[in-house]
C-alpha cells in the first residue's frame, strides 16, 4: 500500500512539473506576439521571462523553508492555489503591465509548490541513485509540458484565439491537481526530522548558500539555465529571416523540411530535451553521472559555436539539437545537490538551488536582450553571451569530473538517510 501511494505521489509530482512547463516554456512564442501587439523592445519583452524567473528565485530562497516547516502537502496546495489564481486572471489581462505582473505572480507560486515537490521526491526515494532517476522523470514530464505549451499557443494563434487561453487551460489542470493533492496521503516525517524541521527559518535557508555543496550545484544550475533559456527565449527571433512580415519570416530557408523546422524549432528542441530526459532515467542508473554531464556540456558548447559560425542555416539544426545534450544536466544538478543534505533540509536546499536556477533564467535572456539591442537588435550577439555561459559550465563540470568533490558526502548521506552501505 505504501509503495502504491508513493507511485501516486510520484505521478502527481510529474504532472505538476508538466503543468508549469506548459506556461513557462511557451514564453518565446508569446514574446513574438506581445512585441507586435504592444510595440515593446527586446529588453522590455524579455521581462515576460525574467520577472517570473525572479519571482521563482526569491520565492524559492525566502519561502523554500515552508516545505520543511509546514510540510510538503500544505506547501504544495498553497503554491498551486496561487498559481491557479494567476492563471485564471489572464482572462482579463489586456495590457503589457498586467500580463507581466500575472506572470510574475505565477512565478512566485511556482517557487512555493516546486520546492515542496522537490522535497517530496526525497521523501519517496530509497537511495540517492533513485532520487536522481525520479528527478529525471519529473524533468522529463517538464519536457513534455514544454512541448505541449508552445504547440497550444501556435494552434490558438492560428485559429485567431488569444494566446492567454493557454493559461486558462493550465488553470484547469492546476485545479484538478489541487483536488488530487488534497486527498493524497503523504509520507510522514521521522520524529527526529520533524523536530529539526520546526527550527528551519529564512535565516538558516540563507546560510545554506555558504555551504560548498549547495553553492556549487547552485552556480552550475545558474550557468546551465542561462544557456538553456537562450534557446527557447531567443532562438525564434534569431532564426527569423525577416521580422517585418509573417510571409517573409522564413523565406531564407529552402521550402519543405528546413522551413518547417524553422517554424517549429522550439518544439523540436523541447521534443529532443524530453526524449533525452526519459533516456536519462536509464543512463543515470548505469553510468558515471559526472562523466555524462562533462561530455554533454562540451557538446552544447560545440553546438553553440557551430551555430554562430555557420549562421542561421547551420543554427537551424545545431541549436535545437542542444536539447539532447541539455536534457540530463539540470535534473542531475538538482538531485545531487539536494541529496548532499539530510531529508529535513531538502525543502530549504531545493529553494536555494531554485533561486540560482531562476536567477539564471532571468539574467541570461535579459542580458542577451540588452546586448542584442546594443548591437542593432541582432540576436546573434546575444547568443555569443550564451556561449560564454555554456563554456563556464563546461569548465566547472570538468573540475567536478576530475576532483569528484561530492563522493564522500553522498556516501555518508546514503548511509545515514537511506540506510544504504557501500
Amino acid at each position: 500500500m505504501q509503495q502504491s501511494n508513493s507511485q501516486f505521489i510520484r505521478w502527481l509530482t510529474y504532472l505538476m512539473f508538466m503543468m508549469f512547463a506548459m506556461t513557462s516554456d511557451s514564453v518565446g512564442e508569446i514574446i513574438k506576439e506581445v512585441k507586435v501587439a504592444f510595440e515593446v523592445t527586446n529588453a522590455q519583452a524579455s521581462l515576460m521571462h525574467s520577472l517570473p524567473m525572479l519571482g521563482i528565485a526569491l520565492s524559492g530562497l525566502l519561502l523554500g523553508f515552508l516545505a520543511d516547516r509546514l510540510g510538503r502537502k500544505v506547501t504544495i496546495i498553497l503554491g498551486l492555489s496561487v498559481f491557479g489564481l494567476a492563471c485564471y486572471s489572464f482572462f482579463i489581462a489586456s495590457s503589457f503591465t498586467l500580463i507581466v505582473s500575472l506572470m510574475t505572480l505565477s512565478g512566485i507560486a511556482v517557487g512555493i509548490f516546486k520546492t515542496g515537490a522537490l522535497a517530496l521526491i526525497g521523501d519517496i526515494s530509497s537511495s540517492t541513485r533513485q532520487h536522481t532517476a525520479t528527478m529525471n522523470g519529473a524533468e522529463a514530464f517538464f519536457g513534455v509540458g514544454a512541448i505541449i505549451g508552445p504547440l497550444i499557443v501556435a494552434y490558438l494563434i492560428h485559429k485567431d484565439v488569444p494566446w492567454q487561453y493557454l493559461y486558462i487551460i493550465a488553470g484547469g489542470i492546476c485545479t484538478l491537481l489541487i483536488v488530487i493533492a488534497g486527498f493524497m496521503k503523504y509520507p510522514s516525517y521521522k520524529k527526529a526530522n520533524a523536530d529539526a524541521a520546526q527550527k528551519v527559518s529564512v535565516r538558516q535557508s540563507l546560510e545554506l548558500v555558504k555551504n560548498p555543496y549547495a553553492l556549487g550545484f547552485s552556480v552550475g544550475a545558474f550557468l546551465y539555465v542561462a544557456a538553456e533559456s537562450a534557446i527557447y527565449v531567443w532562438m525564434p527571433s534569431y532564426l527569423l529571416c525577416d521580422a517585418t512580415t509573417v510571409k517573409a519570416a522564413y523565406t531564407c530557408y529552402s521550402e519543405g523540411f528546413s522551413q518547417t523546422l524553422a517554424i517549429y524549432s522550439v518544439t523540436a528542441f523541447f521534443i529532443l530535451r524530453a526524449a533525452g530526459r526519459f533516456l536519462g532515467i536509464w543512463m543515470m542508473a548505469r553510468f558515471n553521472w559526472s562523466l555524462v554531464l562533462l561530455l554533454f556540456s562540451g557538446a552544447i558548447v560545440l553546438c553553440f559555436a557551430g551555430g554562430l559560425a555557420g549562421g542561421k542555416q547551420v543554427a537551424l539544426y545545431l541549436f535545437p539539437l542542444t536539447g539532447i545534450f541539455m536534457s540530463v544536466i539540470y535534473p542531475t544538478f538538482n538531485s545531487k545537490g539536494i541529496s548532499c543534505f539530510p531529508k529535513h533540509q531538502h525543502g530549504s536546499v531545493a529553494g536555494v538551488i531554485l533561486f540560482f536556477t531562476a536567477a539564471g533564467a532571468a539574467a541570461g535572456p535579459f542580458i542577451m536582450g540588452l546586448v542584442s539591442d546594443a548591437m542593432g537588435g541582432d540576436a546573434k550577439y546575444g547568443f555569443m553571451v550564451a556561449s560564454v555561459f555554456a563554456s563556464l559550465l563546461f569548465i566547472g563540470l570538468l573540475y567536478n569530473y576530475l576532483r569528484n568533490p561530492t563522493l564522500a558526502r553522498l556516501r555518508t548521506i546514503e548511509a545515514t538517510e537511506y540506510g544504504v552501505e557501500r
